[in-house]
């Protein structure tokens, strides 16, 4: 990398704590910011796909390591915090663990409810918390929230989950508000229809997946490896005025 282009997208000397880093988008932003130079610690709850998302950034050099939490819980986000402080103060948060249950709303039940707003906004809340007010104070951070279209349009039984993202957007720009004149930029990611283990009964359906494809402009569905470039912007120095924002990275489906 020149040095031009590490001054606008270098992380060299920065930790980065992914959740959900072990898979999907998650796994693809981990690495995207290992390999342009951050620490990484990633939080999931398997340890085995956290092992391997381990090992396979330390094949591109980077440093890694993993923390095993249920972020469902309080108790659990509370025990995450500790570790991850023990390998430093976190530089940038990237917040892209979710819960996806999508049963239709008159089947919702209160433990659908409860665990979706505890795992895709309570905890982005507490983590942030723990965090973002300490970035303030040295000058100088970066919290990335995966949100979803849901948060701006229902289908497919959006339920809890839409609700759940649509919060994120906001604390997102409430996160901005609160600490953006300190240096600590808060944008928010909102991928389109992305093949993950989340949307698996998605892509089980070949012929609701076409459909998904057909309504963007690109034609084609997302994968985790669209959202290496945007990640990696926005946890870097590129981004100084860009804030309290939502990025659509989503083939142009929104705009449709």
């Amino acid at each position: 990398m020149s040095a031009y282009l590490d001054g606008l997208f270098g992380l060299g000397g920065r930790l980065a704590v992914v959740t959900g880093g072990s898979s999907g988008i998650g796994r693809a932003m981990a690495v995207a910011l290992g390999r342009a130079g951050a620490r990484v610690v990633l939080v999931a709850r398997r340890a085995g796909p956290l092992a391997e998302t381990v090992a396979e950034l330390a094949g591109h050099g980077a440093e890694a390591a993993a923390v095993t939490a249920d972020l469902a819980d309080r108790a659990g986000v509370a025990a995450a915090i500790d570790s991850i402080s023990r390998y430093g103060a976190p530089d940038v948060l990237v917040n892209a663990a979710a819960v996806n249950r999508r049963p239709p709303l008159d089947q919702l039940t209160d433990d659908d409810w409860d665990v979706t707003l505890a795992a895709n906004l309570t905890a982005p809340f507490l983590l942030g918390q723990a965090f973002g007010a300490a970035m303030a104070e040295r000058g100088w951070g970066r919290i990335i929230n995966v949100v979803s279209q849901q948060a701006f349009r229902a289908y497919g039984n959006s339920g809890a989950y839409g609700v759940s993202k649509a919060g994120l957007v906001a604390l997102t720009r409430s996160q901005a508000e609160a600490w953006s004149r300190s240096g600590v930029c808060c944008n928010a990611v909102a991928p389109g229809v992305v093949h993950t283990p989340l949307t698996e009964a998605v892509f089980a359906d070949p012929q609701k997946a076409a459909g998904h494809a057909a309504r963007t402009m690109i034609g084609r569905n997302g994968v985790p490896e669209d959202f290496a470039g945007c990640v990696v912007f926005l946890a870097g120095p590129a981004s100084a005025a860009v804030t309290g924002q939502t990025l659509f990275v989503d083939g142009g489906y929104s705009a449709t």
